[in-house]
Parts: structure tokens; sequence; C-alpha cells
């Protein structure tokens, strides 16, 4: 059985659990901020982060995979590359040059919009959305419009962490979600 479909005992989840540091209080009070830096530092937990998901999509049919500033952009790329697909960053306000389509969306702590070229995805194709983490889901839902709106097909969200007491996966408007980590 591949490692996906059987995540719960795979044993290459514990060296990611462990490699994710935890930092208090981080960007404000209260909260415990995933910090997956740590995680890059391991070569080998990284790699295994990248393996597993590559595992999951391969041969699923994926044309794009859309990155969230800025971690996203971290485990995107090899993913895309992986899978023979394209990567689209989708980015913070002003970043992007050229033409662009917006979509604004509520956080944990506070509002940001995300960003992505037009024509950067073609109608009917298939998209796989990457981040880091999935907190209360307005990232992710924000990540979702933009790519239905220019005719993509999400085909699920894919986040190293999540934080199912805020139950963002609820507000992914029926799209699956595929985590390695919940987090508490």
């Amino acid at each position: 059985m591949s490692a996906w479909k059987d995540k719960e005992n795979d044993p290459r989840l514990e060296g990611i659990a462990s490699a994710i540091r935890v930092v208090p209080n981080f960007p404000k009070p209260g909260i415990m901020f995933k910090d997956i830096t740590t995680l890059l530092l391991d070569p080998n937990a990284f790699k295994n982060t990248i393996d597993l998901f590559v595992e999951r999509y391969s041969g699923k049919g994926i044309d794009a995979v859309a990155g969230v500033e800025a971690r996203g952009f971290i485990f995107g790329p090899p993913i895309a590359l992986a899978i023979g697909a394209k990567f689209i960053p989708l980015r913070k306000p002003r970043k992007l040059p050229g033409e662009v389509i917006s979509e604004k969306y509520i956080l944990e702590y506070g509002s940001d919009c995300l960003e992505m070229h037009i024509g950067a995805v073609q109608p009917g194709e298939h998209a796989l959305v990457v981040d880091d983490l999935v907190a209360t889901g307005g990232t992710l839902c924000a990540a979702i419009n933009l790519l239905e709106r220019a005719g993509a097909q999400v085909v699920e969200c894919a986040c190293v962490i999540e934080l199912p007491e805020l139950k963002g996966r609820q507000k992914l408007n029926g799209k699956p979600l595929y985590v390695l980590i919940e987090s508490h």
C-alpha cells in the first residue's frame, strides 16, 4: 500500500512532526505559531515531506500546482516538478507584474489579499493548492476562489499542518484537504 493511503502508519511522519518548532505568542499573544523553517533545516524531513505529497499526486492528472505566498512557494515547486505540472505563485498584492485577478480574505488575526496572473491557469485545468498550514481556511478559500474564477478545477488542497480546532477544513466549499500533521 502506498504511503498516502495509509499515512497514519508511515514512519516518515514522526520525523516530519518532530522537525516542526512551536513558537509561543507569535505573531501576537496567544498564538502558538507552527514554524516549518526548522523542518527545512532537516534535509531528511524536508525530503520526506515532499515525497509524501509527490506519492499522493503523481499520475492524478494535475496540470497546475498553486502555491500560496510565502510558504507554499517552498513546497509547491518541487511537487509541481516531480508530478510534471506547472507552478502558479499566488502572491500578496502588488508583487506580480502585469495583469492580475485578486481575492480578499479573512485571516485568524487580520485580513489579506491574494493575486494571480491572468492566464496562469486555463479553463478546465486541474489544480492543486499547496500551503504550509491550514488554520481558519481563509487563505485556502481565497486560493480556491482565484483558481475557479479563472476556470480551473481545484481537485484538492494540500498542507503540511492542520490546526483542526480552528475548523478551516469546513470552510473549503467541500474541496478535499490532505494534511500530513494535525497539530493542537
